[in-house]
């Protein structure tokens, strides 16, 4: 057992829901949790993310993943619920203006925090087609990369393997450890709850 997990808040958790079955997903929720609750136990769960197939903007991609969560904990017995949502923001100030944000939200059912990973940009034919068509840009990359890469067309979608990022970065950023990133920032209200309004536990 790590000295985290011993001072953590959070070293009580035994089972946490995760409001999607996507294996990269359960596994960055499983990464963020390890070091603060070594006993836990993830399980992931069917629900509707409550916003459009290719989220876009911030209200959007955040209002899914808090959606996901929330749904999650509806569905079991759970110490906390996480939602994981993906979409595009676009940015007017920067070039090129769309970049990928991943948001992450946590619930104990009382509280609820987010937290968001690192922005990446899609190549433009992608991010262009998708924001004007409203078309998921997963299954845009996947064929973009197929078509530049010469992979072959029965290779696992990015979404269900190393993601997209995972793709760009040569795998050095797969798409559970991008995930990660934003479930360890929403988690951040629940290892110092006494540092934010609304985070106290109930006594």
């Amino acid at each position: 057992m790590s000295d985290r997990s011993v001072l953590s808040p959070l070293s009580h958790l035994c089972r946490v829901g995760v409001g999607s079955q996507n294996r990269p997903k359960l596994a960055a929720v499983r990464g963020a949790l390890a070091a603060y609750a070594p006993r836990v136990e993830v399980f992931g769960v069917v629900v509707e993310s409550g916003v459009s197939e290719q989220p876009v903007g911030w209200k959007e991609i955040a209002g899914g993943a808090r959606q996901r969560a929330l749904a999650a904990w509806q569905q079991g017995n759970w110490d906390l619920a996480v939602g994981i949502e993906d979409g595009l923001v676009e940015l007017s100030e920067a070039e090129p203006a769309a970049y990928n944000i991943g948001c992450a939200a946590v619930t104990d059912g009382r509280r609820v925090s987010l937290g968001f990973s690192a922005a990446f940009a899609y190549p433009d034919l992608c991010s262009t087609r998708s924001l004007a068509e409203r078309l998921p840009i997963g299954a845009l990359f996947d064929a973009f990369w197929r078509e530049r890469r010469g992979a072959s067309a029965a290779e696992k979608a990015s979404a269900l393997s190393v993601g997209n990022i995972g793709k760009l970065t040569l795998g050095v950023l797969p798409r559970a450890a991008y995930g990660q990133q934003a479930v360890l920032c929403a988690l951040v209200r629940f290892l110092n709850p006494d540092f934010y309004a609304g985070m106290e536990p109930s006594v």
